[in-house]
């Protein structure tokens, strides 16, 4: 702030002398504010550390990641992709397999692709999307 505030004094020093109309002046001085608080850096977490896990890599977050990811594994979608999304957290991989209503060619193509699942602390701004992303066709 105390940095602002020796700008704009010697913004208004400068333009008294240099302005002809108040206008101008006022001009220069918006302009130096909107251009210090621009140079402040954000604070805010714009980073999900998981995002690579939510489909763009091999692993997937079995706890964030969006239905739509296991179209990518054959046997997987809708059947047993949709009952994976729709319960949970999960702790562990192996919880997956303690769904209700799990037919044995759903256990079998989880148990195919087991190893590329992984399991990290759901994040809401994910799992409210699991199911409907809003992706339509």
């Amino acid at each position: 702030m105390a940095r602002i505030a020796a700008l704009i004094v010697a913004l208004f020093a400068s333009a008294s002398a240099l302005a002809p109309t108040r206008r101008n002046f006022l001009g220069k001085v918006a302009g130096a504010v909107t251009g210090a608080s621009v140079a402040a850096p954000a604070l805010a977490d714009t980073d999900y550390a998981g995002l690579p896990y939510l489909g763009g890599s091999s692993k997937i977050d079995i706890n964030n990641a969006n239905i739509r990811v296991y179209v990518k594994l054959p046997g997987m979608y809708p059947g047993a992709a949709g009952k994976i999304a729709s319960n949970g957290p999960y702790k562990s991989v192996s919880d997956v397999y303690n769904i209700k209503g799990l037919k044995d060619a759903e256990k079998a193509a989880i148990k195919k692709y087991e190893s590329r699942f992984i399991t990290l602390e759901p994040a809401p701004m994910y799992v409210i999307d699991r199911m409907n992303n809003g992706l339509y066709r």
